[in-house]
């Protein structure tokens, strides 16, 4: 018999009508300036717990006690007023959400953190140290695990159909953000019901984390913190995650800023690059079409890339990644980026934010060049994971992004 790995819990949620004040985008997806104009003039949006450093005085460190204690009191105005209510028994939480034509459906639960320590629940990144230590504050202060961890499960026909039943019911909350992403979440509050989803997820005996690398790695610290520690209960024991079955997935592609020419110039790094791809001027945004291509953006211009030597079917399936194929024949060994997790020269770019995005880091005289990538697969994504390896940072970014505040998981139960 495996290791249940989904179970119900009791969450903290917004009371009826107030999901659409509540309803906040994920913390690490905006930046400081893009979360304070979401929030201006909305008092009970997440955001005040997520990112409670835009409620303090300009030019205060988000890192620092302060602001961590902030989110902690607004998460607790957020009760005292009546907007975030507690169910008082064990409960599941379908969540459904619809970007365009596109429409993914999973389950909200609790994952045993014992199971994340024995790889069943499967990573396949390392962390960011500073983001980890950051995501451990925020969950120790507040007291509860706030931003759900995106996980991902084989197709499985049982789960479909009770799925199915549940969300053919009245809808808990429907919310609709400001970027036109539509978020429903059905609450499974009856015993019976309960249980019959308990019986068509106790198959699933893998989970493999898709986003929120950073949340569930500060889940296991906080559970590590608290373990023996007087007056808490054993809530800790687990992580909030929302599973979704691997058919129903978008990702796009996560690209790549490099500041500098790491002492080239334009002419000497271009020759560099040809060393280990084939180079050719494109016309216009250079989107890769298939695996072991890439766009290239340097110096107002764009060029198309494909690697010389294509890995074959003996490579291993972390050598076989496109992030992983730019990071051994580009950026290590002609850009000296060795570890993109805490190197500075280097960040990352949502794919959802189009190519254009790239064009305007470079043009803006602060980054020197820009890497466009063809999207990982889900099975690339599960390959890596199950051979135990790790994908370098930020190789995957699905979209739509989960909401936070529509299901939090309480840590005092």
């Amino acid at each position: 018999m495996c290791e249940r790995l989904l179970h119900p819990f009791p969450a903290l949620r917004p009371a009826l009508g107030a999901a659409q004040d509540v309803a906040a985008p994920p913390y690490d997806v905006v930046s400081f300036e893009e979360a304070k104009a979401l929030a201006e003039g909305h008092p009970w949006s997440f955001l005040h717990v997520s990112r409670p450093e835009i409620d303090m005085p300009p030019g205060t460190d988000p890192h620092a006690d302060a602001v961590y204690a902030k989110g902690a009191s607004n998460l607790a105005a957020m009760i005292g007023a009546g907007k975030l209510i507690r169910d008082g028994s064990p409960c599941f939480y379908v969540y459904r959400i619809i970007m365009g034509d596109h429409i993914q459906t999973g389950l909200v639960a609790a994952t045993p953190v014992a199971a994340y320590l024995k790889n069943i629940v499967r990573k396949h990144e390392f962390t960011r140290p500073e983001k980890e230590d950051d995501r451990v504050r925020q969950i120790d202060e507040v007291n509860a695990q706030t931003g759900p961890v995106l996980v991902v499960h084989q197709p499985n026909k049982a789960v479909a159909a009770v799925l199915a039943d549940i969300t053919s019911g009245d809808v808990t909350y429907d919310v609709t953000q400001p970027d036109g992403v539509r978020h429903i979440v059905w609450a499974v509050t009856e015993t019976v019901d309960v249980q019959r989803v308990a019986a068509a997820y106790a198959p699933v005996d893998v989970l493999y984390i898709a986003d929120g690398h950073h949340r569930s790695a500060a889940a296991a610290r906080v559970s590590a913190l608290r373990e023996g520690r007087d007056g808490v209960s054993d809530a800790h024991e687990r992580f909030l995650v929302v599973a979704f079955p691997t058919d129903e997935l978008k990702i796009f592609d996560y690209n790549r800023v490099i500041r500098d020419l790491n002492g080239l110039t334009a002419k000497e790094f271009l020759a560099r690059v040809g060393e280990a791809f084939v180079v050719v001027p494109s016309s216009g945004p250079a989107r890769p079409a298939c695996q072991h291509a890439f766009g290239m953006y340097l110096a107002g211009a764009w060029y198309a890339l494909k690697t010389k030597l294509v890995p074959g079917p003996e490579t291993s399936p972390l050598d076989r990644l496109d992030v992983k194929l730019l990071s051994d024949r580009l950026l290590e060994p002609v850009l000296g980026i060795t570890d993109p997790r805490i190197d500075p020269r280097i960040d990352f770019v949502g794919g959802i934010r189009g190519l254009e995005a790239l064009e305007a880091r470079v043009d803006s005289g602060d980054w020197a060049v820009a890497f466009a990538l063809f999207a990982t697969s889900i099975e690339d994504l599960m390959c890596v994971a199950d051979a135990d390896e790790v994908m370098p940072p930020k190789s995957t970014w699905f979209e739509p992004k989960l909401a936070d505040g529509l299901v939090s998981y309480p840590l005092d139960v």
